[in-house]
């Protein structure tokens, strides 16, 4: 039998995993469940959230922007404390973590809450940054969560409980993702499952905000802008298509004819240089020229 709650705030993306929860909290403590959708810079539209909880029958809405507290108190003291994980990695997810609890904790103080949740698995480490970000600020505060509490034991089973209770789940959520994303202002980062074998090469996907190191794009120009073809294809170093077409916005005639606005500085400077044999032959004198002796 769960402990008696009257009141939980739920950190609610507005995600299939937390609109469960959501649900399983209203079940299983029989409680009001207040929500918090934090704006981290992520890149998502959050109104969605807002009324997806709404139709799940939330009063208490809370749909905050927290971009600039979590980068004049979070992500600049983390550089200048030049914080990195076991030496390398930066701290893109978790530093995020206590500043969407502490805000939790904010809003169970001013709504009466007695009880904070959270989506994080029971096997990683997000599930310790919550936490420790709850006792730190309240230590009377009760802390759910689910995942270390509820039966379900696969995806399948979570999309029979979404569909039992009228959970919109999307067709691209019914299948198991290739790997987990979470992104924010500061950064984005792809983990888990098909990434952890080192032996397989990771989908093109993965990349959210870069490309993969060895490739990238020649040019990302519209016909309208240039009056060329448009080529959205990877390429090599040289600027190549990797799949073997060569059209004619490929080609590196093509690019030296039109290039684009960063190169065109250099372009034009080497052009100059080469219509210009004077100024060829007073660089070289001046490249040569030795510097005066100095007088004793």
């Amino acid at each position: 039998m769960a402990t008696a709650v009257k009141k939980v705030v739920l950190a609610y993306s507005g995600g299939l995993d937390t609109s469960i929860i959501l649900k399983w909290l209203q079940e299983t403590y029989a409680c009001e469940v207040v929500t918090i959708t934090a704006d981290l810079g992520q890149g998502e539209e959050l109104e969605p959230a807002r009324k997806k909880a709404e139709v799940l029958g939330i009063k208490e809405i809370f749909v905050e922007d927290l971009r600039e507290e979590f980068v004049r108190d979070f992500v600049f003291p983390m550089f200048r404390a030049n914080a990195l994980y076991e030496g390398v990695y930066l701290l893109g997810t978790s530093i995020a973590r206590p500043l969407i609890a502490k805000r939790q904790i904010e809003i169970a103080k001013a709504t009466g809450a007695d009880a904070v949740a959270h989506g994080a698995t029971g096997k990683g480490n997000d599930q310790v940054r919550f936490e420790l970000t709850y006792y730190a600020l309240n230590p009377d505060i009760k802390v759910i969560a689910p995942w270390r509490e509820w039966s379900f034991k696969s995806r399948s089973d979570l999309i029979d409980f979404a569909e039992k209770h009228q959970i919109p789940v999307t067709r691209d959520k019914r299948g198991e993702a290739p790997f987990s994303v979470d992104a924010n202002l500061l950064h984005s980062s792809s983990e888990g499952k098909v990434l952890e074998d080192p032996g397989q090469e990771p989908p093109p996907d993965v990349y959210q905000r870069t490309v993969a190191p060895e490739l990238r794009r020649a040019h990302d120009v519209t016909g309208a802008q240039r009056g060329r073809h448009r080529c959205a294809q990877s390429h090599d170093r040289d600027g190549r298509r990797l799949d073997g077409e060569s059209p004619r916005c490929c080609d590196p005639r093509a690019l030296r004819a039109h290039p684009r606005p960063q190169d065109r500085p250099a372009l034009a400077l080497r052009q100059h240089r080469r219509l210009d044999p004077q100024r060829r032959e007073d660089e070289q004198l001046v490249s040569h020229r030795r510097a005066p002796a100095r007088v004793p």
